[in-house]
């Protein structure tokens, strides 16, 4: 294949590593279909429990309340030959497929995660929201208990030149390594274990800067655990899509709330905005708009009125006065309900339809339908170092799990 030499990478930069990834051996478990997952938080728990009942479904790794005894069942698996882990190291080219369409498409390697030591490191890899603590040291002790990432970050980059795609265009003509239809979505991965190939494919990378479109608390977990000398999680597990090529969708993340009355709800929040109720029922939000729901009916919130939002985000940046999800869980959640922050309190939706269904009957609560805040906002708030509030934002399509895992070696 006649291509253009790579460039050596910058030392402050982005540098994906080819990696031994482990996978299931489809000679000994069968159809990968019926083992790998959506990502995680992309199902309810009833769905994840009929996953489960398969001994080997990956979301027995997911969903564990023992990292270390999951840890054992894990080497377990690649003991019987049930997971297998690649002979050479490769980076591997990530497809996902609707139909004839082609979703996305993007690298899936070993990322070493920029420690921020210098402003130039800091810029390299842009998250977009905070992150909740608690959330980051359940991922960390997962992680460092199973010796392990399930999933990859997904990150969103902007390639100056066409080196990548064209040899990714190369690689797909060969026999996949692996082959899942997951939700309709066929899911397509190709093992790359060529050295100059290799160099091709991640030598643009150090060149560009890098947003988390999703995977911040495992991205924060990598950090927190990778504060130690020659720790391995100085490394992280990600798939890398140029969005020039491959544009992600942007979606909003709605709030369920289970314990709070709609027609309460809609009392209260009118004295903090204006609130008018919708006669024909729930619908899509308008761009600064929020959409109450619950027991089959529907009210429009927009408005905030300004001192209470002042007063609601006075610790906060200002430019979080013009995002929903700010008014949703500082004005609405915290000022005007009150809602306890306890688990189970709230719950996130990435579907509006299912967030409606949910609170239909009377008695079940309460939905917030959120608008999507536009890409182009979301990296202009990154790039000048605001981070948005947490489920903010759903970008996707987000990478199923279970076709490529970072398994490390014995401590």
């Amino acid at each position: 294949m006649s291509t253009p030499a790579a460039l050596a990478p910058d030392p402050a930069s982005l540098r994906l590593r080819a990696f031994r990834a482990v996978s299931y051996d489809e000679g000994v478990v069968g159809d990968l279909s019926r083992l790998v997952a959506p990502p995680q938080g992309g199902h309810g728990p009833a769905q994840a429990r009929f996953r489960r009942s398969h001994p080997h479904h990956v979301t027995r790794l997911l969903y564990t309340h023992d990292p270390q005894a999951t840890a054992r069942q894990l080497r377990g698996w690649l003991h019987r030959g049930v997971l297998r882990r690649d002979e050479r190291p490769a980076v591997y080219v990530y497809q996902q497929q609707w139909g004839a369409r082609i979703l996305q498409r993007g690298l899936i390697g070993e990322l070493s995660v920029p420690r921020r030591k210098s402003v130039r490191e800091e810029r390299l890899l842009l998250p977009h929201e905070d992150v909740s603590p608690q959330v980051v040291q359940q991922r960390a002790a997962h992680m460092s208990g199973l010796r392990a990432q399930l999933e990859p970050l997904l990150l969103a980059y902007s390639a100056a030149e066409s080196t990548a795609g064209q040899v990714m265009n190369h690689v797909i003509r060969r026999p996949p390594a692996a082959v899942a239809r997951v939700a309709g979505i066929t899911h397509t991965l190709w093992a790359c274990d060529d050295d100059q190939e290799i160099d091709l494919l991640t030598s643009g990378l150090s060149r560009n800067q890098a947003l988390i479109a999703d995977g911040h608390h495992r991205h924060a977990a990598c950090l927190h655990l990778g504060r130690q000398p020659g720790s391995p999680w100085k490394n992280s597990l990600a798939l890398l899509v140029d969005t020039n090529a491959y544009p992600l969708r942007l979606s909003a993340i709605h709030r369920v709330l289970p314990g709070l009355d709609p027609e309460k709800a809609a009392s209260l929040a009118a004295d903090v905005a204006r609130v008018l109720s919708l006669p024909d029922g729930p619908r899509k939000p308008g761009p600064n708009e929020l959409v109450l729901v619950g027991a089959g009916h529907a009210w429009s919130v927009t408005d905030p009125e300004p001192r209470a939002l002042r007063e609601a985000l006075a610790s906060r940046p200002r430019e979080w006065g013009a995002l929903p999800a700010a008014v949703s869980d500082h004005l609405l959640l915290d000022t005007a309900w009150a809602v306890p922050d306890l688990p189970g309190a709230v719950r996130y939706s990435h579907d509006a339809q299912q967030a409606v269904a949910d609170v239909a009957a009377p008695g079940s609560g309460t939905a917030l339908l959120l608008p999507a805040t536009t890409e182009v906002r979301v990296r202009e708030l990154a790039r000048a170092g605001v981070l948005m509030p947490p489920k903010s934002t759903s970008f996707g399509p987000k990478p199923a799990v279970g076709l490529a895992l970072r398994v490390l070696g014995p401590p």
